[in-house]
């Protein structure tokens, strides 16, 4: 049902198409038409749409209940809880909404653990081209001035550095004595899936541990089987003391969490953090059934061989490519660096090839298929973004579209 005037704020520059449909990797416009999902809703349908035994799930919870206050014990919300910390080897946990209010509550973790150091103005490390989300304080922490425009001043709390580069981190340790944490993605992926190295994270690890910082990581977009393994991290053989997640926990039913050990399982006393509906009933039900599937279908160890094969595919097929700078990715999160702004190549993928993508950094064609995704459907990718990255086509770039990528929350 098309629509000549909207009374939608203008917080998205949308596509003029309308999904009505999806199954497993595909979806359906109003017209019938097919399309293949490579992006998952930006990391979230990592198991595919409208899968039944999620869909199953939720149709059963809303005939019992859906909501009830955190003023009372919600099992559903316990059960999740023991579930991720033992995936995590974390041991406490908080539900949210979002991935902009797991990283909130990480923050906030991180100013109380300055606060018992009696730092007065306790900073947190983060980096340059990191997103963490669009609430001010994450906007703050977040390393991309496009998204920051308009929103000065930016809160004082943060300390900024160049990603993946150690030396920089001891030169703000040597400069800042006010330092509580670090904030990291293991893969940037608005950042234009640029990959922390393994080195890197022990070596946060051990700074933090020197330093009595707490070492938090964004695994928002990582997290839950996306790099190959339940959390990127985890690629380097550490533990942090912080982790948030989001996107894949519901598979589009809205969700996060933040996740602590140690010193920081502890901070929060009631009444100094909370969420209306964090947690739900309903909520929580559909996570602990993704939990289910991705561990009965080692979707983890899935990610981690089509991620290679789409990797590969790619870099073959965009071999010498004039126009292609970099082809990197880590299991199924995969980015195409052009030599110039390609933002409107979101509109052509799925006109002239029925394909969606994202266009992040306004340069990086960013890949997110579904875990779900076979040989077929990775080759099928492959083959599409190697006819619209065809050296002709590229030539009529014209402009970019930088906001075509936004997205409420990290």
């Amino acid at each position: 049902m098309p629509h000549t005037h909207s009374h939608l704020m203008r917080a998205y520059a949308p596509q003029p198409v309308s999904f009505v449909r999806g199954r497993g990797v595909h979806l359906w416009d109003e017209q019938g038409v097919e399309y293949l999902d490579a992006i998952s809703g930006v990391a979230v349908t990592s198991l595919g749409h409208a899968h039944p035994e999620i869909a199953a799930v939720v149709a059963e919870q809303a005939g019992l209940l859906m909501h009830t206050s955190n003023v009372f014990r919600i099992d559903w919300q316990e059960l999740l809880g023991e579930r991720l910390c033992a995936m995590s080897d974390m041991e406490t946990a908080f539900f949210c909404n979002s991935g902009a209010e797991a990283n909130e509550t990480a923050l906030k973790l991180a100013k109380l653990h300055g606060g018992r150091q009696q730092v007065s103005r306790p900073k947190i490390v983060v980096m340059e081209n990191a997103f963490h989300g669009r609430t001010l304080a994450t906007l703050a922490a977040t390393g991309n001035p496009a998204v920051q425009h308009g929103f000065e001043p930016l809160l004082p709390s943060f300390v900024r550095v160049p990603y993946n580069d150690i030396e920089a981190v001891y030169r703000a340790a040597s400069l800042e004595t006010d330092i509580v944490a670090v904030l990291v993605e293991p893969v940037q992926g608005e950042g234009g899936i640029r990959i922390a190295s393994a080195d890197y994270l022990r070596e946060l690890r051990a700074l933090c541990d020197q330093n009595n910082w707490l070492l938090m990581l964004d695994e928002i977009q990582t997290g839950l089987g996306r790099t190959g393994v339940w959390f990127g991290y985890q690629h380097a053989g550490i533990t942090p003391d912080v982790i948030t997640l989001a996107k894949a926990l519901g598979n589009g039913f809205p969700i996060g969490a933040c996740l602590a050990r140690g010193v920081a399982a502890d901070l929060f006393s009631p009444g100094q953090h909370g969420s209306t509906f964090g947690g739900n009933p309903m909520a929580c039900r559909v996570a602990s059934t993704v939990l289910d599937i991705m561990t009965r279908d080692q979707l983890q160890e899935r990610a981690a061989m089509l991620g290679a094969r789409l990797l590969s595919g790619l870099q073959k097929a965009l071999n010498n490519h004039p126009n292609v700078n970099a082809v990197r990715g880590l299991g199924l999160m995969v980015g195409i660096e052009l030599d110039r702004p390609c933002g409107e190549l979101v509109g052509r993928a799925l006109n002239e090839q029925r394909l969606l993508i994202t266009v992040t950094r306004d340069t990086v064609i960013r890949l997110l298929p579904p875990l779900v995704c076979d040989e077929e459907n990775i080759d099928d990718i492959v083959a599409r973004v190697s006819r619209l990255l065809a050296p002709a086509a590229l030539q009529h770039l014209t402009q970019s579209y930088a906001a075509i990528d936004r997205e409420v929350g990290a």
